[in-house]
């Protein structure tokens, strides 16, 4: 490994303010764009030029990547050569100029109001179901990343004022509301329940989700028991963790939600990527229009 890349690797993992799976994708992505430079011959990341950068990501999509995982790779790219400039390494970034990929938008999949609330009330009264409850309810009430619902430690919360601060994915701590359902889960799986998951586990005292063993919930986890509870709602839908985060923005949109506020609990640092929630009113003004104008 170049001298470069180790520098890089111990800054990212050193910054507290990204998430772990965040630091593997990034790191994956500038070996996999190192590797391309050696065996094509070019020269080394510190002198590559904006040619080579734009023959990795043409490679890229020669082997099939979608636009956004093309995008997600550059974006890893930048980062690096960001890095390297700040650390007088390299005297321009080759990276500037690369124009990204354009995403062809997909239709937002998102679940009804109707099976949200199918899918909340089938977690019964044993400790996991409990336990699962209290995750789907608050996933539900605070449109929190499955990652950041993970980390989520029980000092994170204030449940006499009802929010859950978040750190998020950039470093930006957030503070998200807590409706009446969610508070109400979330007591009594911390009161009634968590310390059964514990067993005397002291160094997970503070994590807020326990698996079976007391130890901290992973993300699989997680998705398994979204995915295992739609299935008994008899929820046909696929079921993800940003599908139900997109619920949770439709649902507030609908019901007149600005999108500045929902960018800010969403935790996005761009509005535009939360702008995309606005297709869902404007469908919904055109059916009022259609449905009511006489010359529709």
């Amino acid at each position: 490994m170049s001298e470069s890349l180790v520098l890089f690797e111990r800054r990212l993992k050193s910054n507290k303010n990204i998430a772990g799976n965040t630091v593997t994708a990034y790191l994956r992505d500038v070996r996999e764009y190192c590797e391309f430079l050696g065996v094509r011959g070019a020269a080394n990341e510190t002198e590559a030029t904006e040619a080579d950068i734009a023959a990795w990501l043409i490679a890229q999509k020669k082997g099939g990547k979608t636009a956004a995982t093309v995008n997600r790779k550059l974006a890893s790219v930048r980062a690096f050569y960001k890095f390297l400039l700040r650390e007088g390494m390299i005297a321009q970034n080759p990276s500037v100029t690369i124009k990204t990929p354009k995403i062809a938008r997909r239709e937002l999949e998102y679940l009804s109001v109707d099976e949200v609330e199918k899918l909340l009330t089938q977690p019964d009264d044993s400790v996991r179901g409990i336990r699962d409850k209290a995750i789907l309810e608050i996933l539900y009430a605070t449109g929190l990343r499955v990652s950041e619902l993970v980390d989520t430690d029980i000092s994170d919360l204030n449940m006499h004022m009802g929010f859950v601060k978040c750190s998020g994915e950039h470093g930006k701590a957030r503070i998200i509301p807590l409706g009446r359902p969610a508070r109400a889960a979330l007591e009594r799986y911390l009161y009634e329940d968590r310390d059964k998951l514990l067993r005397n586990n002291k160094n997970n005292e503070n994590a807020l989700f326990l698996n079976y063993y007391g130890e901290r919930l992973t993300r699989q986890a997680m998705w398994k028991i979204m995915r295992t509870h739609a299935a008994a709602a008899g929820i046909t839908k696929k079921i993800t963790p940003q599908i139900f985060r997109n619920s949770f923005a439709v649902h507030m949109i609908k019901n007149g939600a600005d999108v500045k506020s929902i960018q800010e609990l969403l935790g996005h640092e761009d509005i535009t990527a939360t702008q995309i929630y606005l297709s869902v009113t404007k469908n919904r003004i055109k059916d009022v229009y259609d449905s009511t104008h006489p010359r529709a």
